[in-house]
């Protein structure tokens, strides 16, 4: 459980962030948290669970009529199994808990009973709204560890995979914002939208999500024919649709009004509390690691990275939708980079996991092709493949951080190889789980109704929080 807040000193405004229990929480509040006192979100305050006076239930130490509050983690507003705790005086949040841990799965200690291979198929389930960046960045950490140079082909690929899925991110993270906010026009529009993305990743590897995809070394295959035929019909798609989402939403004044000057997070907020993303952009600071800390070969990709001052719900709005715009213009230009033939894998037989790959119908296991193909090479082909599936390629000893820009902030991986052929450790740097400290210092001091907003902007994915 987290909660943050700010205070004024001779060197400016401070933010801080503290953890704590429920238990703690009440007790400061005044309340007894073995005496069920505590209340769901819309109860009154009267009635047969509120005792002969609600007023006398709910005092606190200082004589202040307090109620405090679950949002979650059932709430539509927490995207996911997010609860939050607030503390109320009337429809004021006096204060603000996020408690975290509902959808924990364990992907990054499952990795180290897998080889590094089959880690690609856990760490992609871990923010389930960009899959194609959790594989990037592990198999990125993954080639640093062995020195490998990925071929220019598969690194047009890995951005092409990238930019889609932040197209489809962002279109969620509008539609679900819409939904929150009694916009239901957008949020059908904007699953409209990602259905248009996920078909396209469905026709370029197979599956719609998790689509273990980029392996170390590499991708797992190159693109189908008639790829570049489909990439350039979905942008043609996004670019007729997404003015609708103007005309919609960014000049509509109810929407206007339920995002303006709502959780303002000022740049020193962002930075003492190591927010980024559209968080942080949208207080004025151009951190986008595609610009400042180039991988994938993005320092030759001509686009802009969008920024705010007004560091409130409608700029993070605002950015999402203009950096879909940008995320096009990056994929137009991998386009006419992948009209040239190439390799998609590291000309390594130890570690190009399975060598000459053809994938089945369903996107995962190997063609009746294949099969057939290695098997009747050789006895020695047919052991060496048997030994990759298995048992894996070993890594060096040592370890690795890497990290690229996701559609929330930066997103990073840190690897520790001990010699062998599974990871001694994996963690992932998760943005959402960093952003969401946010929220106490943007609801408290404002109306239930706005941390549903505040909410929605800092837009979390509660498996990569829990991961």
């Amino acid at each position: 459980m987290t909660r943050a807040r700010s205070t004024r000193t001779t060197e400016g405004r401070v933010f801080t962030v503290t953890g704590g229990d429920w238990d703690e929480m009440l007790s400061e509040a005044g309340f007894d948290g073995g005496t069920g006192r505590l209340v769901d979100e819309g109860f009154s305050g009267t009635g047969p669970d509120a005792g002969a006076s609600g007023d006398e239930e709910f005092a606190g130490d200082g004589g202040d009529d307090r109620i405090i509050i679950n949002m979650g983690p059932q709430h539509p507003s927490t995207h996911g199994v997010l609860r939050l705790i607030l503390e109320l005086e009337g429809e004021t949040v006096v204060r603000a808990r996020s408690v975290i841990g509902y959808l924990h799965t364990g992907i990054e200690k499952s990795c180290e009973f897998r080889t590094w291979t089959q880690g690609v198929t856990f760490v992609t389930r871990a923010d389930y709204l960009s899959p194609a960046f959790n594989e990037t960045v592990y198999c990125m950490t993954v080639e640093r560890l062995l020195g490998l140079q990925v071929p220019a082909r598969a690194e047009v690929i890995r951005v092409l995979l990238m930019e889609l899925t932040r197209i489809s991110s962002h279109l969620v993270a509008l539609a679900t914002g819409g939904m929150e906010l009694g916009a239901l026009t957008a949020m059908t529009a904007g699953f409209r939208e990602r259905e248009e993305a996920l078909h396209l990743m469905e026709y370029l590897t197979g599956l719609r999500m998790n689509m273990a995809f980029v392996r170390p070394g590499g991708v797992a295959q190159d693109l189908p024919d008639g790829a570049l035929e489909h990439i350039r019909g979905f942008i043609d798609v996004m670019d007729s649709r997404l003015p609708e989402y103007d005309a919609l939403l960014t000049g509509q004044p109810i929407w206007k009004r339920r995002m303006v000057g709502v959780g303002v997070l000022p740049l020193e907020g962002c930075m003492q509390l190591g927010i980024t993303g559209p968080i942080l952009r949208s207080a004025g600071l151009a951190w986008d690691l595609r610009k400042t800390m180039p991988y994938c070969g993005y320092e030759t990709y001509d686009f802009d990275v969008p920024v705010a001052t007004e560091a409130d719900c409608y700029a993070r709005f605002r950015l999402r939708l203009e950096e879909i715009h940008q995320s096009l213009r990056i994929m137009r230009q991998t386009v006419d980079r992948l009209a040239e033939p190439g390799p998609v894998m590291v000309d390594d037989p130890k570690v190009a996991w399975p060598a000459q790959l053809s994938i089945g119908g369903d996107g995962m296991g190997n063609s009746l092709e294949y099969i057939r193909r290695i098997m009747g090479q050789s006895m020695e082909s047919l052991i060496h493949h048997f030994k990759l599936v298995t048992e894996g390629f070993s890594v060096p000893p040592g370890q690795a951080y890497v990290a690229i820009e996701n559609p929330r902030g930066e997103l990073g991986a840190h690897l520790v190889s001990g010699g062998g052929t599974r990871p001694l450790r994996v963690h992932l740097r998760d943005p959402g789980f960093v952003n969401l400290q946010a929220m106490p210092a943007m609801a408290e001091g404002s109306l239930i109704a706005d941390v549903v907003a505040a909410v929605a902007s800092i837009d979390p994915v509660m498996g990569g929080v829990d991961r």
